[in-house]
């Protein structure tokens, strides 16, 4: 009995995946506006180079979006009367950023074909740009999303992993939105760059744990102090070697026990992930394969299509 529950649930599982691809199409907004994929690229170009970082930024801001009630902008909501936002939720308060580059990319898409574009989709494509600008890999993105007129803030601190995670929550939680486990190790693969605060890492390397490289603990506590409160804000580079380039040196450094959050370091630590850490780690091309891959099949997590939801003027209100 348990098994065939197990297979009608895998089941609609894959229909709901098919669904979603099915009305979704890259050529979108070929005929209605031409320009948009063009302008967002432009945008994101512009914010990237002005700040290395912010590419990083906007991949992990269209992941929290996608992860919480689908990929449907909810992330991007304001408090009002009626909406309790996302961005104030513990996994995103003083965390997620790149919010401002997606309103300006919104009203310049807005500014030549008003009410078409979804910011959905525009975080789909921010942050596909977001990776080729600091040379990570491209993919085709499907479009047609559209945006929420709810906040998924109850739901968040449910559905978005957290800094100490250990690798089974990390699984099941993937698992839960249509990802397998070697997507997850691939997606992970996204802290080749960017960056983490001190109070994300502080209890790894001051932990005295036998995961961790003593030398990599000893530099990240230079600018780490040990107390609660005491530098918490302070940013060290996911990638110890490359943070600002996309490529596979995040796996070599698992390899080495230099991942800096706890939620990557599980990825390798005899546990069943291993094997993919040690593939990625040899082979750049696999890894960059699969995260495309990856991406796809994040960006058609439960989208809003048809005549659900709306195109919102401003991203950070509901019409």
């Amino acid at each position: 009995m348990g098994s065939t529950v197990g297979i009608l649930v895998a089941g609609l599982l894959i229909l709901a995946s098919m669904s979603c691809e099915a009305q979704l199409s890259s050529s979108f907004y070929d005929n209605i506006c031409p320009n948009a994929l063009k302008t967002i690229r432009t945008a994101v170009r512009s914010a990237v180079t002005s700040e290395r970082r912010m590419a990083a930024s906007l991949i992990r801001l269209h992941f929290h979006d996608c992860f919480v009630q689908g990929c449907d902008a909810s992330i991007l909501l304001d408090d009002s009367s009626t909406i309790q936002s996302e961005k104030n939720v513990p996994n995103n308060l003083n965390s997620v950023r790149g919010y401002e580059v997606i309103d300006d990319v919104k009203s310049q898409v807005e500014s030549i074909c008003p009410g078409v574009v979804s910011c959905a989709d525009i975080l789909a494509v921010a942050a596909r740009d977001a990776s080729v600008a600091v040379g990570g890999p491209t993919w085709t993105v499907n479009l047609g999303r559209r945006d929420s007129t709810t906040s998924g803030f109850s739901q968040a601190a449910a559905n978005l992993p957290n800094f100490s995670d250990g690798l089974d929550r990390l699984i099941s939680l993937f698992s839960t939105k249509g990802l397998n486990t070697r997507d997850m190790v691939a997606l992970s693969g996204s802290h080749t760059i960017g960056q983490a605060r001190c109070v994300t890492f502080r209890q790894r390397i001051y932990g005295n744990g036998t995961d961790i490289d003593a030398g990599f603990a000893s530099t990240r506590q230079r600018s780490c102090p040990a107390s609660d409160g005491d530098g918490d804000d302070n940013l060290a580079g996911l990638d110890l070697v490359t943070p600002n380039s996309f490529d596979n040196n995040y796996f070599k450094n698992l390899i080495q026990k230099k991942g800096l959050l706890q939620s990557d370091q599980v990825l390798f630590s005899g546990g069943s992930t291993d094997s993919f850490v040690t593939e990625y780690s040899r082979s750049p091309s696999t890894f960059s394969s699969d995260f495309a891959s990856g991406m796809i099949k994040m960006g058609n997590i439960e989208p809003l299509t048809g005549t659900a939801g709306e195109i919102r003027k401003l991203c950070t209100t509901i019409n």
